[in-house]
């Protein structure tokens, strides 16, 4: 596959994650019943797997690699943090005050991943 077409495709999915992310804050703040819906359940979680193989795929493809490179493996770290605060905020079993907390961390660590990729600085908000 084209670089420039997975690109495309993996930035179509950051963009997709983000609002369903987003949404599903949204409506975990008004106790929605829309949250334990079918799509809501599925289609995430299918959509960072397509995520997460076209980042493995582009690495490849460009020869670059977490723990090779800085910028690459604040990614990977920032990632996990993401997933590990998603986890709390979309949890049933969680105050709501702590899930409010996480998925603002959610949001705020998503936001790092994203000025990460596009500046390729560990430190994108540094003055240099």
């Amino acid at each position: 596959m084209d670089y420039l077409l997975l690109k495309t495709v993996h930035v179509s999915c950051v963009v997709t994650a983000f609002a369903l992310f987003a949404g599903r804050g949204v409506l975990m703040l008004k106790n929605s019943p829309l949250l334990k819906g079918p799509f809501l359940r599925i289609f995430p979680h299918l959509n960072d797997t397509l995520l997460l193989v076209s980042a493995i795929w582009m690495a490849v493809i460009s020869r670059q690699f977490p723990f090779a490179e800085g910028w690459l493996t604040a990614k990977l770290a920032a990632l996990i943090i993401y997933i590990g605060a998603g986890m709390i905020a979309l949890s049933c079993r969680r105050a709501k005050a702590e899930r409010i907390t996480a998925w603002i961390l959610a949001m705020l660590v998503f936001a790092y991943i994203v000025s990460v990729a596009l500046t390729r600085r560990v430190l994108p908000f540094a003055f240099t």
